[in-house]
C-alpha cells in the first residue's frame, strides 16, 4: 500500500452550514396593560326562603333550578287558621266599636244632666274613663287586625328578587315552622353577578389610576385562563390589604344573561388597567431566560446571531413589551434558540406576523 506523500498539504475542514432561523421584526404598537388575578364568582344576592309562620305547606310553585321573577309566588302555607284569626280580630273590633259608641252616648247624656245637677261628677268621671278604655280597646283591635293581616300574608311566600332556585329540601305536605333550621329553598340572584378576586398589592396604584380615568373593564376567563367568557366592570376595591398574603381584594360586576358565570365558580380574571402607547413588542416566544436575566436573539445585517439583554413589560396576545434592549425593526429570532451561539452564522427567514385589530388583539 502506498503511503501518503509527506509533502501533501492537509485538507481544510468544511465550514459549518449556516443555521436556518425564523425571524420577526420588533414592532411598535399600543398594548393594553392587563393585570392577572384569580377569584371566584359570587351571587349578587342570596336568600334562604323560610316560613315566617307555622303550618302545612300546601303548595310549591317552583321547580329546582328554575329562574323566577321578583314577586312570583313560590309557596303557599295553609292559610285557614290565619284567615280565621283575622276574621276574629275584625269581629272584636266591631264589637268594641259598638260598645264605645254606646258609652260615648251615655257620657254625653251624663254631662248634660250634670249641668242641671241631675247627675253627679263621679258618674261623669266614671263614664269618661269607660269611654277612654273603649277607645284603647278599639286601637288594640286595629293593631290585632294588622298583625293578623301580616300573618296571613306570610302564608304566601314570594320571590324578593329575580333569581334562580336551588335544590329544595322541603316539599308540599310538610309541616313548616317559623323557627325551622331547614329552609324551603335558596334563591340566588345571578344576573347581574359578582366576581371577587385578588391582585398583588403592588398593582393597586395601577388600578386606582385606571379608575380615575373611567370605568375599569374586567375580563373573566375560562378555567384554563385562555378564552374570555364575560366582560364586566370593577365595582369595589377593598378597604385594606391582606398583610399575610400581600394581596388586595376587588369585586367586579357582570351582566350574566347567558349564564356564562355560575356562583361558586373558580375564575381567572384580567383587569384592563390602561394602555401602553407606542411600545416596542416582540413575540413572547422570543424572550429567553439565562443566568444573567432575560435576553433575545437578534439577526444582524451580517447574518450573525447576537444575544441582547432586555427588560420586559406586560404581555398581550403572545407578544411582550420590550422596555429596554431591542428597538423597532430589529429582526428577532423565534426558532432554533438551542443551536445559537453569539456570532454564529445564520440563515434568516421571515415569519408571517398575525394581523391585529385596533385594540391590539390578534
Amino acid at each position: 500500500m502506498a503511503e501518503p506523500s509527506p509533502n501533501r498539504a492537509p485538507q481544510a475542514a468544511p465550514a459549518p452550514a449556516a443555521i436556518a432561523v425564523a425571524t420577526v421584526p420588533a414592532r411598535m404598537r399600543d398594548v393594553p396593560v392587563l393585570l392577572s388575578g384569580i377569584g371566584a364568582v359570587e351571587a349578587f344576592q342570596i336568600v334562604q326562603i323560610r316560613s315566617r309562620v307555622d303550618g302545612t305547606l300546601d303548595r310549591v310553585n317552583f321547580t329546582e333550578g328554575q329562574l323566577v321573577k321578583k314577586g312570583d309566588v313560590l309557596a303557599i302555607i295553609d292559610p285557614r287558621l290565619y284567615r280565621a284569626a283575622l276574621d276574629s280580630a275584625r269581629a272584636k273590633l266591631s264589637q268594641d266599636k259598638a260598645q264605645l259608641a254606646s258609652d260615648e252616648k251615655d257620657l254625653s247624656r251624663s254631662v248634660q244632666l250634670s249641668t242641671q245637677r241631675f247627675a253627679s261628677q263621679q258618674t261623669v268621671d266614671q263614664l269618661t274613663a269607660k269611654v277612654d278604655i273603649g277607645r284603647a280597646l278599639v286601637q288594640a283591635d286595629e293593631a290585632a287586625i294588622r298583625t293578623a293581616e301580616t300573618n296571613l300574608s306570610y302564608t304566601t311566600i314570594t320571590a324578593p328578587f329575580d333569581g334562580r332556585i336551588g335544590i329544595s329540601s322541603v316539599h308540599a305536605g310538610n309541616i313548616v315552622r317559623a323557627n325551622d333550621q331547614t329552609f324551603i329553598a335558596e334563591l340566588t340572584q345571578v344576573d347581574p353577578i359578582s366576581l371577587v378576586f385578588t391582585l398583588p398589592e403592588a398593582r393597586l396604584p395601577l388600578v386606582r389610576e385606571a379608575q380615575k380615568a373611567g370605568p375599569v373593564s374586567v375580563i373573566a376567563l375560562d378555567h384554563d385562563a385562555k378564552e374570555p367568557v364575560a366582560r364586566g366592570k370593577l365595582s369595589v376595591i377593598d378597604n385594606k390589604v391582606d398583610q399575610t398574603t400581600g394581596t388586595i381584594r376587588l369585586k367586579a360586576t357582570f351582566d350574566n344573561r347567558n349564564d356564562a358565570l355560575w356562583p361558586g365558580q373558580y375564575a381567572p380574571v384580567l383587569v384592563e388597567a390602561g394602555v401602553r402607547r407606542n411600545a416596542v413588542t416582540v413575540p413572547t416566544a422570543a424572550v429567553q431566560r439565562g443566568p444573567n436575566g432575560l435576553y433575545v436573539w437578534i439577526a444582524t445585517p451580517e447574518r450573525r446571531a447576537q444575544m441582547v439583554a432586555v427588560e420586559t413589560g406586560p404581555s398581550h396576545d403572545d407578544e411582550t413589551v420590550i422596555a429596554k434592549g431591542a428597538t423597532e425593526g430589529d429582526l428577532v429570532i423565534v426558532s432554533n434558540h438551542y443551536r445559537l451561539r453569539p456570532g454564529i452564522e445564520i440563515e434568516p427567514k421571515a415569519k408571517p406576523v398575525a394581523a391585529t385589530d385596533a385594540a391590539g388583539r390578534t
